[in-house]
C-alpha cells in the first residue's frame, strides 16, 4: 500500500496563517467585550458601541496582510528550499536505480547550494567508480580470453605432438628428441604462464611475505646483469650494462623479489624485439636520495595513447602488440613490487624505435647520496 504523502508546504503556510488570525481575532474580541461593558456601565444598558464596525474592518485587514505575506513568504519557499531538495530527491532517485548520466549544477552560496554541491561530489565519485568497475570488468574479461587462447596454444601443439610420436610420425631418433624437446618447451610456457597467474594472485592479495634486506646496490645489480648477460646470449640479444651510483650505495629490497622487476622488464622487452640487431642496455643511475635504474631496448616501441596504461592490470596494449604472447599482467605484477618497495615506475618510448622503463628505488638511510 502507498503511504500518503503530505504537502508539508502547505501545511506550514495554513499554520502560520490561521494560528495568528485566530488569535488576534480571540485577542480583539476579548477585548472589544470588556470595553463594551465598561461603557454600558457608564453611559447605561442602552448604549451601542459605533466601533463594533471599525473592530470588525481592523480584523479582516490583519487577516488579509498576514495571508499576503504568508503567500509571498510560500512562493519565495518553494523557489528558495522546496525546488532544489526536491531536485536532489529527483536526483537521489536516479542514483538508485543506477542512473548517474546527468549533473547537478547550482550557483548559490548558501547551505542549500552546500548541500547541492556535495551531492554533485558523490554523483561524480560514484559514477568514477562505476566507470571503474566497468573497466576492470572488461578487462578481466578480455584477460580470461587471453589466458584461454595462451593456454590452448601450447596445450594444441603438445597434443599434435604427443599424436604425432603415438602414431608413430617421429621415424628418426632426431625427429624424436625434437618433438621431445618442443612438448617441453610448450610445457615450459603453460607452467611459466601459470607461475604469473600465482604470483599476480599473491600479490594482489598482499600474500606475498617479503623478506626485506639492505643490499650493496652495485654487487646486487652487478650479480643481475652477470645472470642476464648470459641468459641473453643464448637468445641472440646483445646486453649492455653501465653502473653510475658510488659503490657503497645500499638499498633496502626483497633481494628475490626485486630481482623479478629486472628479470620481467628484460623478459618483455625480448617479448617485444622486432629488428634483428637485438639489443637490450640496463644502466644504473644516481638520482639525489634515490636511484634510477634503466632498461632501454630498441624493440617495436609503445604508441602514445598506449604507454600511460602498460602497467594496468590486464592491459595488453594495442593489436601490434596483442599478436604476442603474455597474459597482459606482467607489468601490472612489476609496478605492484615496484610500489611494495616504495619505488616508482615509468616509462618512454617511441614507436619503431623502442622503449625505455624507468625504475626509482630510495637509497637507504645509510646510502651516500652520490
Amino acid at each position: 500500500m502507498k503511504k500518503k504523502k503530505y504537502n508539508t508546504l502547505w501545511l506550514s503556510f495554513l499554520g502560520v496563517t490561521a494560528i495568528p488570525v485566530l488569535a488576534i481575532f480571540i485577542i480583539t474580541m476579548v477585548v472589544a467585550r470588556n470595553e463594551f461593558y465598561e461603557m454600558r456601565a457608564i453611559y447605561g444598558p442602552n448604549f451601542i458601541p459605533a466601533t463594533r464596525e471599525s473592530i470588525l474592518m481592523i480584523l479582516i485587514f490583519v487577516a488579509g496582510l498576514i495571508l499576503v505575506a504568508n503567500s509571498l513568504w510560500m512562493i519565495w519557499m518553494k523557489g528558495m528550499v522546496i525546488k532544489p531538495l526536491r531536485d536532489i530527491e529527483a536526483a537521489a532517485k536516479r542514483i538508485a536505480k543506477g542512473d548517474l548520466e546527468f549533473t547537478i549544477v547550482t550557483q548559490r552560496t548558501d547551505e542549500i547550494g552546500e548541500l547541492c554541491r556535495d551531492f554533485e561530489e558523490m554523483r561524480r565519485q560514484l559514477k568514477a567508480s562505476q566507470d571503474a568497475r566497468i573497466y576492470t570488468e572488461q578487462q578481466q574479461k578480455m584477460f580470461i580470453s587471453n589466458i584461454c587462447h595462451d593456454l590452448k596454444t601450447p596445450i594444441t601443439s603438445i597434443q599434435g605432438y604427443v599424436e604425432g610420436i603415438m602414431d608413430g610420425v617421429a621415424t628418426t631418433p632426431e625427429m624424436h628428441s625434437k618433438y621431445l624437446k618442443t612438448i617441453h618447451n610448450k610445457a615450459n610456457e603453460m607452467n611459466l604462464l601459470i607461475n604469473e597467474l600465482t604470483m599476480y594472485n599473491k600479490l594482489d592479495m598482499d600474500h606475498v611475505p617479503y623478506d626485506f634486506k639492505e643490499v650493496n646496490l652495485k654487487k646486487y645489480i652487478d650479480d643481475c646483469a652477470e645472470d642476464l648477460e648470459d641468459e641473453l646470449a643464448t637468445r641472440g640479444v646483445n646486453f649492455g650494462y653501465r653502473y653510475n651510483c658510488a659503490d657503497d650505495v645500499t638499498v633496502k629490497v626483497d633481494p628475490v623479489q626485486f630481482s623479478k622487476v629486472i628479470h620481467n622488464l628484460i623478459g618483455n622487452s625480448v617479448k617485444y624485439m622486432d629488428k634483428e640487431d637485438k639489443r637490450i642496455d640496463l644502466r644504473v643511475k644516481d638520482y639525489g636520495n634515490s636511484v634510477m635504474l634503466e632498461i632501454e631496448d630498441n624493440g617495436m616501441g609503445i604508441s602514445e595513447k598506449d604507454l600511460p596504461r602498460i602497467c594496468d592490470r590486464f592491459y595488453r596494449g594495442d593489436s601490434s602488440r596483442g599478436k604476442t604472447k603474455g597474459s597482459g599482467i606482467g607489468l601490472s605484477i612489476v609496478k605492484k613490487i615496484v610500489g611494495d618497495h616504495g619505488g616508482q615506475i615509468s616509462a618512454t618510448s617511441k614507436v619503431g624505435l623502442g622503449t625505455t622503463m624507468h625504475v626509482i628505488l630510495k637509497k637507504s638511510a645509510g646510502g651516500k647520496n652520490g
